[in-house]
């Protein structure tokens, strides 16, 4: 019987973190895999032994790429690869990636690294994004989930005020897509196929995102939104993904994000699949 380890952050006190490692793993023994949960920091990372008792295979539902690269260096398959992990987490160095191979998304420009003690004021950086984006405009940082660490910037005064807070992060700066807000599309992939979509919006916020209060229905997609979700999957290597759409103009659609290790409980319960059992089933197949 092969063996896997669902890892998931231990340090996080959300219930969904675990439920989600949950359902991972009520997917694999449904598969007649042994399945395992794991706290990050219940494998030592000593570089000095080996590993002892291994899985066949980890499904990895954390961003600790320290923790994937020791398990990938130490010969077990991980999934997402670590490198994927890596790239998505960093939504900066994910925009390059989705640039790099031309998928459609916000215009975008990367903030320059300023280190927390230092500033690059009045350099004429700043405001050349202000005439090239307008206002208002989006402004993420490289780090965050379910909709948090992205602020809608609507004045000159706010705009300044969050770069410079953000001195020493990694952040970019987005046209706000205005025929999007409050709307946009989850599109889970697996592998070349996509396993689940979703509509998301709300009334009360520019973020669709259901942990905001968003709202969320089952939704038929277009060739286009099927053909762009699957490409921008692909452009981040990730062989699991859970991507964002967004509504540009007359519809056509614009890649928000790609998430690497996309939380899929939302999703069951508004479509009713199971996007876990895809994963493994895949896992399988390509393991052999």
């Amino acid at each position: 019987m092969q063996s896997c380890w669902v890892i998931y952050n231990g340090s996080l006190t959300s219930d969904k973190f675990k439920d989600q490692a949950e359902l991972m793993k009520e997917a694999a023994e449904r598969a007649g895999v042994r399945a395992q949960l794991k706290k990050n920091y219940e494998v030592m990372m000593n570089l000095d032994t080996n590993l002892g008792k291994r899985p066949d295979f980890v499904v990895f539902l954390d961003k600790d790429i320290l923790l994937a690269t020791f398990l990938k260096n130490a010969g077990i398959p991980v999934f997402n690869d670590p490198d994927v992990i890596e790239t998505c987490d960093n939504k900066a160095k994910q925009y390059l990636e989705l640039s790099k191979q031309g998928i459609p998304m916000p215009e975008t420009i990367i903030a320059p690294k300023v280190y927390p003690n230092f500033t690059i004021k009045d350099s004429g950086y700043y405001e050349q994004v202000l005439e090239q984006l307008e206002l208002p405009m989006i402004i993420k940082e490289g780090h965050g989930s379910f909709g948090m660490k992205v602020y809608l910037i609507e004045t000159e005064e706010q705009f300044y005020e969050k770069t410079d807070e953000l001195r020493g992060i990694d952040y970019v700066f987005q046209k706000f897509i205005a025929t999007s807000r409050g709307r946009d599309i989850r599109v889970n992939i697996v592998g070349d196929e996509i396993v689940a979509a979703m509509y998301r919006h709300s009334e009360t916020d520019f973020r669709a995102n259901i942990t905001n209060g968003g709202v969320a229905t089952v939704i038929d997609l277009t060739d286009q939104q099927k053909s762009l979700a699957i490409q921008a999957a692909h452009a981040v290597g990730a062989e699991f993904a859970g991507v964002d759409l967004l509504f540009g103009d007359n519809e056509e659609p614009l890649v928000c994000e790609v998430n690497a290790a996309a939380h899929i409980r939302n999703i069951y319960n508004v479509t009713g699949i199971n996007v876990a059992d895809a994963m493994i089933a895949y896992i399988l197949r390509k393991l052999g």
